[in-house]
């Protein structure tokens, strides 16, 4: 997504970038050319991590750090910034609609504490906050959020720190992995990681919609009518807030079962699904040298590496 990228492009490109999930810790590190120099991946025990945007993240701080000092030994990564990128429940998005926004950001920060203070579940005086403008379907500013609770950004924050990294991007897994997605057609991107759903859509360039939400199963007990009734939410207010249907659907976090997940998809929405990571290889999108990482299915590495160019 090009705004999302300009978005991002605001802030510090760091040539390393760690990708801190349920149930692994990976790196990769770009030249200053943008090829990918190296990427290591060390596996998490069950526990270790526990996303939240609320509550204490870390359950093994052992097990974090012994993951972490194993990836930066192999990427020889030390004294040097790095982009962290981190479990989706962890940061909240939203799309707002506004009539007139300020355009200087000691007005634009405060509306945005005031208006979704109702939203988060934490006091608006320890939050960070991100956001950029985009364009509405009609007259006024859409504007993305990026929040997230002060206290629990500095739990990952001091995990870099403590293996001799400058923390200075902070974003989440689905905010990164969304530029792989195509942006000429409205696209869906259903997103699963562990216990976690996050529904996007985009179109032309534009994020239409955006809720991470809990399933209620995981792994081999996750089913499609499962999937499918945490998707609609997001998929039925694009349909009518847009008047127009989903064009394509890109999926991730599935694996080995995408194939049993494509069938009902294609029949709700009557389009072409899948695979997020394939269908950036086939079209193109994903560049020879990034193709271990899509192999690896590390699509929030992949991504961040497409938006920092």
């Amino acid at each position: 997504m090009r705004r999302v990228a300009r978005w991002l492009d605001a802030t510090p490109h760091p040539l390393l970038a760690i990708e801190i999930g349920l149930d692994r810790v990976a790196a990769a590190r770009w030249g200053r050319t943008g090829g990918v120099d190296g990427y290591a991946v060390e596996l998490l025990p069950p526990g270790a991590l526990l996303p939240s945007a609320v509550e204490t993240n870390i359950g093994n701080a052992g097990a974090l750090k012994s993951a972490i000092a194993g990836v930066c030994s192999t990427l020889r990564a030390k004294d040097e910034s790095v982009a962290l990128i981190l479990p989706d429940p962890v940061i909240r998005v939203f799309v707002q609609h506004f009539d007139d926004f300020p355009r200087s950001k000691e007005e634009a920060d405060p509306m945005l504490r005031w208006k979704l203070k109702k939203s988060v579940p934490f006091e608006v005086d320890e939050t960070l906050i991100s956001y950029m403008r985009q364009a509405p379907r009609e007259a006024g500013v859409d504007v993305v959020t990026a929040l997230a609770r002060l206290r629990i950004i500095r739990e990952y924050e001091s995990l870099a720190e403590a293996a001799g990294l400058h923390p200075g991007v902070v974003l989440s897994s689905s905010l990164a992995a969304i530029a792989l997605v195509e942006e000429h057609k409205p696209t869906l991107l259903a997103r699963v990681s562990g216990p976690s759903l996050t529904t996007a859509i985009v179109r032309e360039g534009v994020l239409c919609g955006y809720r991470c939400t809990e399933l209620p199963a995981r792994g081999a007990d996750l089913t499609p009518h499962m999937l499918l009734e945490d998707i609609y939410p997001v998929a039925a207010y694009y349909q009518d807030t847009w008047q127009e249907g989903i064009q394509s659907v890109r999926v991730a976090g599935l694996g080995a079962r995408l194939q049993e997940f494509v069938p009902p998809l294609e029949e709700e929405f009557h389009c072409e699904v899948r695979s997020l990571l394939q269908a950036g290889v086939s079209e193109g999108r994903i560049p020879a040298d990034a193709r271990p990482l899509a192999d690896r299915e590390l699509d929030g590495l992949v991504g961040w590496m497409l938006q920092r160019g």
